[in-house]
């Protein structure tokens, strides 16, 4: 039996299209996941609701926490109120400097208050404060 017969072993193949459908399919669902995130560069804080709220755009921005404590943080680092100054002091030589304020909704007002002040101080105009989408009162 040496010759080759017709009846010979059929080799196994791996079909590569399909897997690289569901390979995009996954891709694109991560993308369209993390776009539709709205990211936010400060601690993770309960944001007060506001129904008359704007998307915003984070680029080129710092963002100042204020806790709920009463405590800041300057994009995720916990600062004293001397580096606040410190930093907003260096950050205003920036060509467009903006900030945003990402407050937790049971801070206390005289935080937030003081938080403007010094950024007003510092002859920064764009300020910007985050707030949760609140469905319209009916």
């Amino acid at each position: 039996m040496s010759g080759s017969s017709g009846g010979g072993k059929k080799s196994a193949r791996i079909e590569i299209i399909p897997l690289i459908d569901v390979i995009f399919f996954l891709l694109a669902t991560f993308v369209l996941f993390t776009l539709s995130l709205n990211k936010s560069e400060g601690l993770p804080v309960s944001l007060p609701g506001s129904e008359t709220g704007e998307a915003r755009d984070p680029t080129g921005s710092h963002t100042i926490t204020i806790t709920q404590e009463g405590t800041l943080a300057w994009d995720k680092d916990p600062v004293t109120l001397d580096e606040f100054q410190a930093r907003l002091a260096q950050y205003k030589t920036d060509l467009h400097p903006k900030i945003l304020i990402n407050g937790d909704e049971n801070a206390m007002f005289s935080q937030a208050i003081y938080v403007f002040d010094e950024v007003r101080k510092a002859g920064i105009s764009k300020v910007l404060v985050e707030t949760k989408v609140r469905p319209p009162s009916s």
